[in-house]
C-alpha cells in the first residue's frame, strides 16, 4: 500500500497526469478533425508538457536548495531529463514548420518560470490575472493549432471556434486549482478568487462553460462528438462547484485535471461504438 501511494504521488508530482490531460485535448482535436493518430507529435506534446510543467514548478526550488534536494525532487529531476530526452527525440521526427509554430508557446512558456520583469526578479506566473491566461494560451494552442498545423490543414472558423472554446475550458479547469490556492498565493498575486471572492469565480466558470457548451454545436455536427461533451460539461460543473479553499490533496491535481481524459475516453467509445 505504502509503495502504491508512493507511485501515485509520484505519478502526480512528476506531472505525467497533466501530460496525460494535455494528450488527451490533443487526441479530441485529431477526433474532432477526423485526423489519424500522430504518434510523433502526440508524444512530442506528451513529454514536452512533462518537461515544462516540471521546469516551471521545480526550477527554481533546485536552484535554491540544490545541496539538500530531498530524495523525491532528485529522482523528478532525473525522470524530467529523460522526458527532455524524450522530447528532443521526437523534435526531430515532426517537420520543421510544426517546430516553428511551437515555439511561441514555448517561449511563453519559459517566460512564466524565468523572471524577466521589474528588474529580473518576477516572471509571468506572478503578474496578476496573466497567469491563468497564458496557461489556457499555451494548451489551447499545443492542443487545437499545433496538430491541425503538422497535417497542413488550413485556418477556418471551426478551427478558431474550438481553440476559443478550449481556452475557455482550460480556464475554468484552473479556476479550482485557484479556489484552492487562495490560502497560499502572495498577497501581491490577485488571482480571480482573491478578487471576486469563492462564490463569483463559480459563477464566472458556469458562464464559460455554458459558453463553451454553445461553441460546441457550431463547431460539431454530430451526436456522437456532442454526446461526450455534455458528459464532460455536468462533470466539469459538478467538479467546479464543490470546489473550496480547503479541499482534498487531489481534488484539483487529480480529479479537475482527470476531466479532459474521461471526455476522451467517452469520445472513444461514442466515435467507436
Amino acid at each position: 500500500m505504502r509503495f502504491l501511494k508512493l507511485a501515485f504521488n509520484f505519478y502526480i508530482n512528476a506531472s505525467i497526469h497533466v501530460a496525460f490531460s494535455v494528450f488527451a485535448f490533443l487526441r479530441i482535436t485529431e477526433i474532432y478533425f477526423n485526423l489519424p493518430f500522430n504518434n510523433n507529435l502526440n508524444f512530442f506534446v506528451f513529454f514536452g508538457t512533462i518537461t515544462g510543467y516540471n521546469f516551471v514548478k521545480y526550477a527554481g526550488v533546485a536552484k535554491l536548495h540544490h545541496r539538500s534536494l530531498t530524495k523525491n525532487l532528485k529522482v523528478i529531476q532525473i525522470f524530467s531529463l529523460l522526458a527532455f530526452i524524450a522530447l528532443g527525440y521526437y523534435a526531430f521526427q515532426i517537420s520543421l514548420n510544426t517546430i516553428f509554430y511551437t515555439i511561441p508557446f514555448t517561449l511563453i512558456t519559459v517566460l512564466y518560470a524565468v523572471p524577466f520583469l521589474s528588474g529580473f526578479d518576477k516572471n509571468l506566473r506572478e503578474v496578476s490575472y496573466l497567469k491563468i491566461i497564458v496557461v489556457a494560451f499555451v494548451w489551447a494552442g499545443f492542443t487545437v493549432l499545433i496538430p491541425l498545423v503538422d497535417v497542413g490543414k488550413s485556418i477556418t472558423t471551426n478551427v478558431v471556434l474550438l481553440m476559443l472554446q478550449r481556452f475557455l475550458i482550460v480556464i475554468v479547469l484552473i479556476l479550482p486549482f485557484d479556489i484552492r490556492d487562495v490560502m497560499y498565493d502572495a498577497i501581491s498575486l490577485q488571482t480571480i478568487p482573491k478578487k471576486i471572492g469563492e462564490e463569483q469565480t463559480k459563477k464566472l466558470g458556469l458562464m464559460l462553460l455554458v459558453f463553451s457548451l454553445i461553441l460546441e454545436y457550431f463547431i460539431a455536427s454530430l451526436n456522437i462528438i456532442k454526446s461526450p461533451f455534455m458528459i464532460f460539461f455536468f462533470l466539469t460543473i459538478i467538479l467546479l462547484m464543490r470546489a473550496k479553499t480547503d479541499q482534498s490533496k487531489y481534488y484539483s491535481s487529480f480529479w479537475v485535471e482527470s476531466l479532459p481524459i474521461v471526455w476522451w475516453l467517452f469520445l472513444l467509445g461514442f466515435h467507436n461504438f
